[in-house]
């Protein structure tokens, strides 16, 4: 078939079904537009990703109508910091604008669940297709074309297709050598610790024995899951720094220092050790351009600090539906609608981007890890600033302040260089 014969159209395609792409799909459909959802994969399907839900994520979900006291997911209560020997509980906050817990769930589950909620919605899915390029006519994004050589027309397209970011990438949109590239590497094990409730976080990350090996600027986790599992893994923040680091072993090396009363041994491990990257920093510019819109992992909206992407990746997906609601209003393919759709860009660097860039200035901070470890040591044993830094890390405070922590981390914000 020609790859300009429409195989099907839509008021908008969305390509990519994780969280940004059924997020946009969800609320578009809501707001009535005929939404194709495009999927290379089959459902259930995994992805690699520490499968923790921050109270942002938990608010997405919320905004999309989601019910999430009947979710049979497990909630946590905040962060549990490790530091050499010393062991700090830091609690998620209760705000205005979040709620007071978090959540674990495996991706494939989280992915399946929000897919299905956005087709209740009317999206409708096509999945096994796998997009391999923008279709452009007069220099606009008109629709997207497949690996098979089918088309797929609509006036806007939303790019959710992850890190790969093919889209993006066919439209001369390159990710920017000067922002953080991270990697997450990953795996499961049946373990008591599932029966947790809280996140652990070890904020110190040697590659061998503690405190007789290299310290690397990065951190552990074990987040406890409903399924009797936890998901145990490593992260580091900028990859550009250890190029030929094997991070399946340093993954390796790192279980052997943990309490064989947990069960992260080799018998216990139900899957093998998987990686990821991690396009932190909003990476990607610009996030419009002609017609698409770039979502979530497309766009590098992955936390700096934590590497945290699920809430961003749904937030990016509602303020893209948003713009794209009101470019319908105006009318497709007129100058009004462009600069309605001009203005999603706006929004996202308004809500995100003075804290992206405190992330990355932060990154540099870590990069030099003894640095890190003397702050972690004696910064973290005083609560005020132990409850600041979790904040500050996990992007929750309220707007406008309504305590000191907030108006100390948007004062940050405030006067963190550009660069």
């Amino acid at each position: 078939m020609n790859a300009h014969t429409p195989t099907d159209s839509a008021d908008v395609i969305v390509v990519g079904a994780g969280p940004a792409g059924s997020s946009a799909a969800l609320h578009l459909a809501k707001a009535g537009l005929d939404v194709l959802l495009l999927e290379k994969s089959e459902f259930p399907r995994d992805k690699i990703c520490g499968d923790g839900l921050t109270p942002r994520a938990v608010q997405e979900l919320a905004l999309m109508g989601i019910d999430v006291s009947k979710l049979d997911w497990k909630r946590t209560k905040g962060l549990r910091m490790h530091v050499g020997r010393a062991l700090y509980h830091a609690e998620w906050p209760d705000l205005t604008d979040f709620p007071p817990f978090g959540m674990t769930v495996k991706r494939k589950v989280l992915d399946q669940f929000l897919v299905e909620q956005a087709v209740a919605a009317s999206a409708r899915l096509r999945t096994n297709t796998t997009v391999q390029a923008p279709l452009v006519r007069r220099n606009r994004v008109v629709g997207v074309t497949t690996k098979d050589g089918l088309a797929f027309e609509a006036p806007v397209v939303v790019a959710a297709d992850g890190s790969s970011a093919r889209l993006a990438v066919a439209m001369g949109v390159h990710r920017m050598p000067s922002r953080p590239l991270g990697l997450a590497i990953r795996t499961y094990f049946t373990s008591p610790m599932s029966e947790d409730d809280w996140l652990d976080s070890w904020l110190e990350l040697w590659d061998g024995e503690p405190n007789r090996s290299h310290l690397l600027p990065g951190y552990g986790w074990s987040f406890p899951l409903a399924d009797g599992t936890c998901n145990v893994g490593v992260g580091l923040p900028d990859t550009k720094h250890y190029p030929n680091m094997n991070y399946r072993q340093l993954l390796s090396q790192w279980l052997k220092t943990m309490p064989p009363s947990w069960g992260f041994t080799p018998e216990n491990q139900v899957v093998p050790i998987r990686g990821g990257a991690l396009p932190m920093g909003m990476n990607r510019k610009p996030i419009y351009l002609r017609g698409m819109l770039l979502t979530g992992d497309a766009a590098g909206l992955v936390n700096p600090f934590t590497g945290e992407g699920i809430s961003y990746a749904m937030q990016s997906g509602r303020y893209a539906a948003e713009h794209i609601v009101e470019a319908r209003a105006r009318g497709f393919h007129t100058r009004s609608a462009e600069r309605a759709l001009n203005q999603y860009a706006e929004h996202i660097s308004c809500a995100l981007g003075s804290y992206y860039r405190m992330g990355r200035l932060f990154g540099w901070f870590i990069s030099h890890p003894w640095v890190m470890r003397l702050s972690a040591h004696y910064g973290l044993a005083f609560p005020p600033l132990r409850m600041l830094t979790h904040r500050l890390l996990s992007d929750l405070t309220d707007s406008p302040s309504h305590d000191g922590y907030d108006r100390v981390i948007h004062a940050l914000e405030k006067i963190t260089p550009r660069f």
